[in-house]
């Protein structure tokens, strides 16, 4: 481990100590036996966590749908090729953290004998598609859902809400720029940047390039509307996920109109910033705060929903990740390393 990854890590460790310090003084009345009371009683219901983690592998799919469709102008692949590079990918996100963020366009690059950085292309489009879609469905959950209304701190998310239109209408402008102009604007970055902070000028230039050489992967509107189709189609069942897994606790708090799960999730996604390698923390805290002081959970079930949420819709891809890579061969250690390496060297020759 480099030291500026020391640096980093340190850093989030101690946010995170801060968070689980700060939580947990709320928590001095906080009832072991009555948590591992709620977390049994899933037993009773255990199908539908089942049904979440089917759903989650579900979405595993479509990624790998959607891939195909980035993919289409270029090479023609199947969908089947693309799956073991989508589950090993994620795997090693969720072991590694952030250093394993490029194991799966490297995996999908090899796999398609296609050059790392138009994968690092397809990666940054992705990103959006994920941010818009998901920023749709929380959108319509705020405004348009009667159930929505009646949750704590409301107003709040009202206003989240018109920040979030603001954000998504700033990135489709940002996007078409990129697609229209985006060479040229890398190079003025280039230019500017060239005299005080060369490397992050030539940096940000080269996510610019990425960006645009992703863009032209959508070649007609029938390919941008199937990726908006899959991506919706996508988020909807990671919220059915959450919401399998709510309603596996039965009657009481977390029994919750599906209409106010993109709320939990926004909570989650936002938690997730702050993360450790195989450990996570930011997620789960923010989870476990939102079921808390939104919903109105109490501590010993929002502690024990927050956990099996992550177990389901973030770690549950480890266990046949591991499989799938031992029998391909794969370390994700290696990979992770050589995935990093490879981006640095895309870099360069941007």
């Amino acid at each position: 481990m480099n030291k500026k990854r020391s640096v980093i890590y340190g850093l989030v460790f101690a946010a995170l100590a801060i968070l689980f310090y700060l939580q947990f003084r709320t928590w001095r009345n906080f009832d072991w036996a009555t948590f591992w009371s709620q977390t049994d009683q899933v037993r009773e219901h255990k199908l539908q966590v089942f049904y979440g983690v089917v759903l989650i592998y579900f979405a595993y799919i479509m990624r790998a749908i959607r891939w195909k469709i980035f993919l289409r102008p270029v090479k023609q692949t199947s969908v089947s090729s693309l799956i073991v590079p989508t589950i090993v990918g994620f795997t090693g996100l969720a072991l590694l953290g952030r250093p394993g963020e490029f194991i799966r366009p490297y995996l999908i690059s090899r796999k398609v004998d296609l050059s790392f950085s138009s994968q690092l292309a397809v990666w940054a489009v992705e990103r959006i598609f994920d941010i818009g879609s998901f920023a749709l469905i929380l959108i319509s959950a705020i405004f348009f859902a009667q159930s929505t209304r009646e949750v704590l701190y409301y107003e709040r998310f009202r206003l989240g809400g018109f920040i979030l239109v603001a954000l998504v209408a700033t990135m489709t402008t940002g996007a078409a720029v990129i697609s229209w102009k985006g060479e040229a604007l890398a190079d003025w970055i280039a230019a500017r940047f060239s005299r005080r902070a060369s490397n992050v000028g030539h940096r940000i230039a080269a996510r610019i390039r990425e960006f645009r050489d992703g863009l032209n992967t959508i070649h007609d509107l029938s390919s941008l509307l199937q990726l908006v189709a899959v991506s919706l189609g996508m988020w909807c069942m990671i919220a059915v996920a959450y919401w399998e897994v709510m309603q596996s606790y039965g009657p009481g708090a977390l029994d919750r109109p599906i209409s106010q799960v993109p709320l939990l999730m926004a909570s989650s996604m936002v938690g997730s910033l702050v993360q450790l390698p195989g450990v996570g923390g930011g997620s789960q805290l923010a989870t476990i705060s939102t079921l808390q002081h939104v919903f109105g959970a109490a501590p010993e079930l929002a502690a024990s929903c927050g956990i099996l949420l992550w177990l389901v819709t973030f770690f549950a891809v480890v266990p046949l990740g591991l499989i799938l890579a031992h029998q391909s061969g794969l370390s994700l250690r290696k990979l992770s390393a050589q995935s990093q390496e490879a981006e640095a060297t895309a870099e360069l020759s941007s």
